[in-house]
């Protein structure tokens, strides 16, 4: 009983204190955080000196950023909250803005496998386009954001949309592949 009143008065606190410790190990390995960063446990991050982020930052648990080359770069900026599960697949450029939201399971990617018939795909390497989240913008759970895209300040995309062509600033997209379903006003 007295333990589950000690975690009901101070659980928020250890679990900050437990993002704060792991976000000092993080900077440890080059990684350029901004203020008041936290990063939940079991989160994976390739080649963290490619990252960087603003203050305010919080990645959940479980959040796989996986940068594929010393020349790509991944920026965070204020206020941006990754949901647990997410995963981040970068070869050359990934933005999101301020106050950008990702909900759990999201997936983001700047590039394809290239796939001509003239030889196995495996053998063709990959074309990469940048992919820019701009401020203010949501992704709702599970969503998947493909190379090249552009979303717009102010975009909603729906839990489970692909999104497959640019979404225009204030406007809410979802399905498979995304489309307009209003703006925001």
């Amino acid at each position: 009983m007295m333990l589950v009143s000690l975690e009901k008065k101070l659980g928020g606190y250890l679990a900050l204190l437990g993002d704060r410790m792991r976000a000092a190990w993080w900077r440890t390995r080059g990684f350029a955080l901004g203020g008041e960063f936290r990063i939940g446990h079991a989160c994976r991050i390739e080649r963290p000196w490619r990252l960087s982020t603003g203050k305010r930052v919080q990645l959940e648990h479980q959040i796989y950023i996986k940068i594929t080359g010393e020349e790509a770069q991944v920026g965070l900026g204020d206020e941006v909250f990754i949901g647990s599960g997410t995963e981040l697949d970068i070869s050359d450029s990934l933005t999101l803005g301020n106050h950008v939201l990702v909900a759990p399971g999201c997936f983001i990617t700047d590039h394809n496998h290239r796939h001509g018939a003239h030889d196995h795909i495996s053998a063709q390497g990959c074309v990469s386009e940048q992919v820019v989240i701009e401020d203010d913008a949501w992704l709702g759970g599970k969503a998947v954001v493909l190379p090249g895209i552009r979303i717009g300040t102010g975009a909603v995309v729906g839990a489970g949309a692909i999104v497959s062509h640019d979404v225009d600033a204030m406007t809410v997209v979802a399905g498979v592949p995304a489309r307009v379903i209003v703006k925001r006003e």
